[in-house]
Parts: structure tokens; C-alpha cells; sequence
């Protein structure tokens, strides 16, 4: 008996510290269903449920309040099963998508995600925008909105006031050119395929893009989703890039910089999904369960996030959201023009 009890003994730690996670866990469902459940209402459907989510977690958060009982499971969503959702999104992409776009247009979107980046981590200087803020507006506008935003905020480790003002950023301005973008193209007479490309490598969200790309036919709209696909594709080296510029920033350059685990999953998944390793009802599932993920990940954000204090932060990093989003719409717009068209 004795001896049953020394192996037994080391378990109930492990399974009391999971039991703590319930309540947190059942809190986020609260917020993430409800993203899940109003994406389905027609006026609210080009929204994706992960900004759905954010929004009604903050309400949540305002109204109720942060439980004690649930604080641990809120940050194991926010902390642990995110990084799990942003390595999913490697399954959603292969080397055959970024070939698609050819060599040229993944030129433009590479050019203008990295000139944006700088563009908006200067101005954010001159505004007064704190780094690390500055830091995920520019990762939600270059590369792909609200899951840009909490995969750079893994490494910047910025509040989550930060996060959720950057996230307010991508979704408002990346509403706005989802909207006005389809009646551009017309007015400037760009091909379906220019169009598709301008949507592709400018609008923040995935869902954004599809939403405008395919107000413009068929071909926009597929050629507009693989061209924002190649852009999540370059996810991985902008986080790399963060967590060497954290580190700068922090005076501990001579360390060696950990590789951030779950970008080698994504690079892995990336690199499977291309040599058609990836069973297919695994690549049937895994969008859905990459979205619900993210949710959850988002209303755990709304979960944590002060209103107030997100308020407090002012004007400035509205104004840099709204002249980086411009940014890289005319640079690309620009670029397709005069290069690529």
C-alpha cells in the first residue's frame, strides 16, 4: 500500500493544478462562443468571431469583472493555447500558395510589410507611441490583424491594454479598406487580379480581404486569398525579428535568443502541409479548430483588458493605426502599378 501510494502521490499536484484552470477555461467559452455565435448574424458577418470575441470579453470584463477562481485559466488560454493556434495556422499554407503569387507580388508584399513595419515603429516614435505598442500596431497592419497582433505580443510582452488597442486599430482601419477598397479598384481601373493583390497584401484581416477581394469577381477574390496567405506566411521571420529586437532592447544581446517554439511548429506545419504529408481530414479540420482556438485566445485578451486604462493611452495610437494603414495601401497600390501591372 505504501508503495502504491509514493507513485500515486506525485499525480494530485499535477491534477489539482489542472482543476484550477476549469473555471477560467468555462469563463473565455463565455466570450468566445458569443464571437463564434454573432459572426453568424448577417450585419456582424465581416467580422471574424476572434474581434467578435475581444469586444464582448472586454464588455464582459467591465461588466463583471476578473473572478480570482478564473484568473489562472484566462492566462493559460492567453499565454499556452495561443501559441498552440498561431503554429495551427501553418496548416492553412503551402510553398505552392507563395509560388502562385510569383516572384514579383511576393516581392511587393514582402517590400511593403517590412517598410510598413519601420514606417510605423518611426512615426510611433515621433507620436510618442510607446515601442511596444507601436511594436503590435505594426505587426497587426503589415502582416495579418488580430492573429499578428497576439503572436508579436508573445515575444514584445507589451500589457494587454496594448494588445487590445492594437487590435482595436487593425479591425477598425482594416473594416474601413475592406469596405472602400473594391470601389477603388473599379475607379482606377485595376485588373481583377491587381485588385486581388492589393487586397492581399494590404487589408489586415484574412477575413477583411476575402470580404473586398471577392466584391470584385472570382478571380480577385482567389488570387486576393492567396496573396494574403503568402503574407501570413512571413508570420514566422517577423516574430524572430521582435524577439532579437526585445532582447536589443533589453541589454542581453551577448545571450544566445531562444527560438520561439511554437514559430518552429508553424515553419514545421508550413513545410509538412507542402510535401502533402498532412492527412486531409486533418486540413479539413484544422481551419475551424485554428479559429475557435484564436477565439478563445482573444476573449481571454478581453477577458484581461482595463477599458480605462486602454482609454488612457490617448489619441497618439490612434492616429499611427490609421497613417500606418494608409501606409501600406498607397505603397502597394503604388508598387502593383508600377511594377507588377
Amino acid at each position: 500500500m505504501a508503495h502504491t501510494a509514493d507513485i500515486a502521490a506525485p499525480r494530485w499536484p499535477a491534477l489539482a493544478s489542472a482543476t484550477r484552470l476549469v473555471p477560467g477555461l468555462g469563463y473565455c467559452l463565455i466570450p468566445a462562443m458569443a464571437g463564434l455565435a454573432l459572426h453568424r448574424v448577417p450585419a456582424l458577418g465581416l467580422f471574424s468571431p476572434m474581434i467578435l470575441a475581444v469586444v464582448v470579453g472586454m464588455a464582459l470584463r467591465s461588466a463583471v469583472g476578473l473572478p480570482r477562481a478564473t484568473q489562472a485559466g484566462v492566462t493559460f488560454v492567453l499565454k499556452r493555447l495561443l501559441r498552440i493556434a498561431v503554429a495551427l495556422l501553418g496548416l492553412q499554407l503551402t510553398a505552392a500558395q507563395v509560388a502562385a503569387v510569383g516572384p514579383t507580388g511576393v516581392a511587393i508584399i514582402a517590400f511593403s510589410l517590412v517598410a510598413t513595419f519601420v514606417f510605423t515603429k518611426t512615426v510611433g516614435r515621433w507620436l510618442g507611441v510607446p515601442a511596444p505598442l507601436a511594436e503590435l500596431i505594426a505587426a497587426g497592419t503589415s502582416i495579418c490583424g488580430a492573429s499578428a497582433v497576439v503572436a508579436a505580443n508573445t515575444v514584445t510582452q507589451a500589457d494587454d491594454e496594448d494588445a487590445a488597442y492594437a487590435v482595436a486599430c487593425v479591425t477598425v482601419f482594416g473594416s474601413i479598406a475592406m469596405l472602400s477598397y473594391p470601389a477603388l479598384g473599379a475607379a482606377l481601373h485595376l485588373a481583377p487580379r491587381a485588385i486581388g493583390l492589393w487586397a492581399g497584401a494590404s487589408i489586415h484581416e484574412i477575413a477583411q480581404v476575402v470580404a473586398a477581394a471577392f466584391q470584385s469577381g472570382q478571380q480577385a477574390g482567389e488570387f486576393g486569398t492567396v496573396a494574403k496567405l503568402t503574407r501570413v506566411a512571413m508570420l514566422a521571420p517577423l516574430v524572430l525579428s521582435l524577439s532579437a529586437l526585445r532582447r536589443r532592447r533589453e541589454g542581453t544581446g551577448g545571450k544566445p535568443m531562444p527560438m520561439p517554439w511554437f514559430i518552429l511548429g508553424f515553419v514545421a506545419l508550413v513545410a509538412l502541409n507542402s510535401l502533402h504529408a498532412v492527412p486531409a481530414v486533418v486540413k479539413d479540420w484544422a481551419p475551424g479548430v485554428t479559429t475557435s482556438l484564436l477565439t478563445l485566445a482573444l476573449a481571454a485578451m478581453g477577458l484581461h483588458t482595463h477599458v480605462g486604462r486602454m482609454a488612457a493611452k490617448g489619441f497618439a495610437p490612434l492616429a499611427l493605426g490609421a497613417l500606418a494603414s494608409l501606409f501600406i495601401a498607397g505603397l502597394s497600390l503604388v508598387l502593383i502599378v508600377t511594377v507588377w501591372a
